[in-house]
């Protein structure tokens, strides 16, 4: 019986032995795939952190755009209401304005001749430009 029970202690510590030999081989592969799961994890923080920067840099161009076309819508409508003064102060502007509505209208030659005082040459131009086909 001692010698049974000596062998069964011999196969019970070379299994233990076993078992613990490939529990540290499990432990060194967890400890590797932690480790390449940290460096991912370190990568992506840096990649978020360069893409965050970025877009910081997107908003702050996007909003000097912004207040660029806002200067430029603002400047269009001066210019438009200067244009718009300038029209209404030069009568024989006016006269044309009036004729190129009377073209939209479908006036014809004569009719701008008549309420205009145009020459032929000038109300067959106009009704050439600005008649709707």
């Amino acid at each position: 019986m001692g010698d049974a029970f000596l062998i069964a202690a011999l196969v019970y510590i070379v299994a233990c032995l076993g078992l613990v030999l490939f529990l540290q081989k499990q432990g060194n592969r967890l400890r590797n795939k932690v480790e390449a799961l940290t460096v991912l994890v370190k990568e992506g923080d840096r990649q978020r952190e360069g893409l965050k920067r970025e877009l910081q840099e997107l908003r702050s161009g996007t909003i000097g755009v912004g207040r660029r076309v806002l200067a430029l819508e603002h400047k269009l409508a001066e210019q438009a209401q200067k244009l718009d003064e300038s029209v209404q102060q030069e009568p024989q502007a006016k006269l044309y304005s009036r004729a190129i509505k009377m073209v939209h209208l479908g006036a014809g030659v004569d009719e701008l001749i008549q309420e205009c005082e145009l020459p032929k040459a000038e109300a067959e131009l106009l009704i050439r430009l600005h008649s709707k086909r």
